[in-house]
């Protein structure tokens, strides 16, 4: 058998390349770029077959297309803050269709087809300080994927001085950032119409292609009810699913009652993993240690959620912050609960570890949560922050 089709080492780590970045542009990552030509035709197979997604290989990129089984809140352009950012980046996408490889362009041009293409109820106003900084935003994300590149000028100063001009050139990659359709896109009239037409392509094992996507692309899978599809393949499958994502990735399938997700002992610079070197992580995992130890005033329902309404949520920090909150940073002992208890909901809520009911307000803490806990050592003295 050829090395190429042997899903060894390379193999596994040119998977995690894929699907820890958007895309590999050769120009900028020759190895990763190289390493995956070498395994494509293993990587393919094996990512057709159990994810059922579409590996690209250019010859000035490759890109593995990630569509989630299920969209999530955490997921998207990080960088954005607001929906008028994604109207102006796409927008801006449109205008790069009609660019030349290396044509170059003013900033004033782009803007002006920009607000002639905007699709919003209020038209964009570039004097407005806001739509400025909605473009900055947009434009700075079109330059982290290489869509475009400066020439001369910098786009910050475009905050304070509508006036400003900045000169940019069209890149190879600018017209392969967005993924092809079998049909017109403007024939699609819900974001749900695109998932469903991409399972239309993957009706064989959708169940473990769903159950695959689930497990790599998000921190983890909770169980619905008893009759939950996905987590009873994942029960009654798990010693095989264990064994096939030992054998083609660095990472260990965990199944409890109620949750299962995947754990790394391999930590690399691109990774995102729980818990991370931010504050609140700290802050989650003595939450997670103090509703342990109250089992008997925090019971989990059947699938394993504990529902706090907002004030009793609040409730719990303030008891956190009487227990542990002398080592906290400084960022964290100045703020108000309630100040807290948002922040805390925030990370919660891109880990999936809670859900908060918009009409009702109660907060549903998640059995992720509860996976790991951890508190100060016996000889940690209050009165300093902790390292």
């Amino acid at each position: 058998m050829e090395q190429t089709q042997v899903f060894d080492e390379k193999a596994i780590q040119g998977m995690d390349l894929l699907f820890h970045h958007y895309w590999i542009l050769r120009s900028e990552q020759p190895e990763w770029y190289q390493l995956i030509r070498e395994r494509e035709k293993v990587l393919r197979r094996y990512i057709g077959d159990k994810f059922g997604l579409r590996l690209i290989v250019h010859q000035h990129f490759i890109k593995l297309e990630k569509i989630p089984a299920e969209p999530e809140r955490w997921m998207g352009i990080q960088e954005f803050q607001e929906p008028m950012d994604y109207a102006i980046f796409c927008c801006a996408l449109s205008f790069l269709e009609g660019k030349a490889v290396d044509e170059q362009f003013l900033l004033s041009e782009i803007c002006q087809e920009i607000q002639s293409d905007y699709p919003g109820d209020f038209p964009l106003d570039w004097t407005l300080f806001t739509h400025r900084k909605s473009l900055i935003r947009a434009v700075k994300v079109l330059m982290d994927f290489q869509l475009i590149r400066t020439i001369d000028g910098d786009i910050s100063r475009f905050d304070h001085n509508e006036e400003q001009e900045v000169l940019y050139e069209a890149t190879t990659y600018s017209r392969y950032f967005m993924r092809t359709y079998p049909d017109d896109f403007a024939a699609y009239t819900h974001w749900e119409e695109l998932l469903k037409e991409d399972w239309k392509l993957n009706q064989e094992d959708e169940r473990r292609k769903r159950v695959y996507r689930k497990l790599f692309f998000s921190p983890g899978i909770h169980r619905q009810d008893q009759q939950d599809p996905d987590f009873l393949y994942i029960r009654n499958f798990r010693n095989r699913l264990s064994e096939d994502i030992d054998k083609h990735s660095d990472y260990q399938l965990h199944v409890y009652k109620n949750t299962a997700f995947l754990s790394s002992a391999v930590s690399r610079q691109y990774h995102n993993l729980y818990p991370d070197t931010k504050a609140s992580s700290d802050l989650l995992l003595q939450l997670s240690k103090e509703i342990h130890g109250q089992r008997e005033r925090y019971t989990p329902a059947e699938n394993g959620e504990i529902i706090f309404t907002k004030s009793e949520f609040e409730q719990a920090v303030d008891e956190l912050r009487e227990v542990y909150g002398q080592g906290w940073s400084k960022f964290f002992r100045e703020k108000s609960t309630s100040g807290i208890a948002a922040e805390l909901m925030i990370s919660m809520k891109d880990w999936m570890m809670a859900e908060e009911d918009e009409e009702t307000g109660l907060i549903k803490i998640k059995p992720l949560l509860g996976v790991i806990a951890g508190e100060y050592p016996a000889d940690f003295e209050k009165g300093g922050e902790s390292e």
